[in-house]
């Protein structure tokens, strides 16, 4: 088996060294395995051991193959023992001052011509190499854990990295079976710098008082698709990793309103709240499986009033015809009758504004989200506003509840839920594409896999349209008065001419 790099050191043998030892082994480099403690070297060496007769019993590996795995696997306990690695990747402490240090010794072991790369996930890859004689031959090399199942890494340039670096890596990526994406050395890379919209614009929601962590969670994965919902997602995570890197990515970016933490995390973090390993995070858990809330009944209601839709609602006509199917009364007139529930679909409005400026009753208006076509969602949105009344409140619910969908109730919320999430995802994206930070391919490539959202974040925005997600901002700007919701030029340009998100200018 031929392989980029004929040996290859690792330095660190924790969960991440050892996920980038095994499949370095499996992709026939012979592996240097190194750490100053010889109990964490014992304890890796046997885990690489027993996962590969794992992979064995299930039928992924012949008895061949895992004995040349495990020979070509090697632990050193002195760093002079990687001096004939073709390339050393580090996977060690995420602390500026550590990793520095070990490259400037590294520096003196290695051939002039090895390759040495860092994994880490937050520190800027040329400052780490800032103390290096030879920083042109240094890169960043960031896997996602469990290494061997997240099969996308980040190769990232610093400043000084040679182009021929970059090429070595990726080829060598795609022989260990994994996918490489080209980044810019800039907070967070691709992976952690997109997904910032999803946990912090949940965050926000929840602050507003819009919504509970159950229903946010219920409304992400029922209507756009998350396999977690973002309180699920953090929970399984853990708020002492997750939290951090909101943190870094913000004050890194000098505090860009888009990238903004909640002081909720920040308080559960310091409580200890951290999610599964605790077993109390957004969630409870008992027996390591989350106590998740009832979710409540469809209220049982009399003779249902009639139903107007406003006149500005989005997506009227679809409206119409669900309003149709569920059986509803339906007001054809130019306003609504005294005793009509009066529906809105506004793209990010919220109902109060939607009905002070349409000049309806508030006590009788609610809003449903249409964002994403009702038919291709598992669940329906209502928001009330702070006048609805409970019965015009219960009607409604009881109507869209009628065909057995599941129906969210929320609080006033400007772009509800699911649209300010999909909006806050696809302008971060947006905003990477327009920096330079990666090609749009490799934007979409890294969030699928590293993430594994339902879709790349600029294909949601072309899926649910460039010029909606740009309303939805534009609206919601209007409504908070926050530069967070301000769109990326890369969205508002395409948005007005109807281009794809993912189209590059030539």
């Amino acid at each position: 088996m031929q392989t980029t790099y004929r040996t290859v050191g690792v330095a660190g043998a924790g969960a991440m060294g050892r996920g980038i030892a095994q499949i370095a082994a499996q992709a026939g480099s012979i592996v240097r395995l190194y750490d100053t403690q010889p109990m964490a070297l014992s304890r890796a060496r046997d885990e690489l051991f027993s996962q590969w007769d794992r992979l064995q019993e299930k039928g992924r590996m012949d008895a061949t193959a895992v004995q040349a795995c495990k020979g070509r696997l090697l632990t050193a306990q002195r760093l002079q023992e990687l001096a004939d690695c073709d390339l050393v990747v580090e996977a060690i402490i995420e602390q500026l001052d550590v990793k520095r240090a070990l490259f400037r010794e590294l520096e003196t072991v290695v051939r002039p011509d090895a390759v040495l790369a860092t994994n880490t996930s937050s520190l800027s890859v040329t400052a780490i190499a800032a103390g290096m004689q030879q920083p042109q031959r240094f890169a960043g090399y960031h896997f996602f854990n469990p290494v061997p199942l997240m099969k996308v890494v980040e190769v990232i340039a610093g400043l000084a990295t040679g182009p021929a670096v970059c090429a070595g890596l990726s080829a060598f990526a795609r022989q260990m079976g994994h996918t490489p994406v080209l980044a810019q050395d800039t907070p967070g890379f691709i992976v952690n710098h997109a997904g910032r919209g999803y946990g912090t614009e949940a965050l926000r929601i929840v602050g507003e008082g819009i919504a509970d962590f159950a229903t946010i969670d219920r409304i992400l994965k029922d209507q756009v698709g998350f396999k977690l919902g973002p309180f699920e997602l953090m929970d399984l995570t853990a708020l002492d990793v997750s939290q951090p890197v909101m943190e870094s990515i913000w004050r890194q970016y000098y505090d860009e309103p888009r990238y903004r933490p909640s002081v909720i995390a920040a308080q559960r973090l310091a409580g200890g709240v951290l999610g599964r390993k605790t077993g109390q995070g957004f969630y409870a858990y008992a027996d390591g499986k989350a106590q998740v809330p009832a979710e409540p009944a469809a209220p049982q209601v009399g003779e249902l009033p009639p139903v107007w839709v406003s006149t500005r609602a989005a997506r009227r006509s679809e409206l119409y015809l669900l309003l149709k199917e569920l059986g509803a009364k339906i007001e054809t007139g130019p306003s609504p009758s005294p005793t009509a529930l009066t529906l809105v679909a506004p793209l990010g409005f919220d109902v109060t504004t939607s009905a002070v400026v349409e000049r309806l009753d508030p006590a009788r208006t609610l809003g449903i989200d249409l964002l994403i076509d009702d038919a291709a969602t598992r669940r329906r949105v209502l928001a009330t506003n702070p006048a609805t009344r409970l019965d015009m409140r219960d009607a409604a619910h009881a109507l869209f509840a009628r065909d057995g969908k599941a129906v969210s109730v929320i609080r006033d919320s400007a772009g509800f839920v699911s649209q300010r999430v999909v909006a806050a995802i696809v302008n971060i994206a947006c905003d990477i594409c327009q920096q330079g930070i990666c090609s749009p391919k490799d934007l979409e490539t890294a969030v699928t896999l590293g993430l594994g959202y339902p879709l790349g974040p600029l294909a949601m925005g072309d899926r649910w349209g460039p010029s909606n997600v740009l309303e939805v901002l534009f609206n919601m700007q209007t409504v908070y008065g926050d530069p967070r919701y301000r769109p990326s030029p890369w969205l508002r340009r395409r948005g007005a001419i109807g281009l794809s998100l993912l189209h590059e200018e030539p």
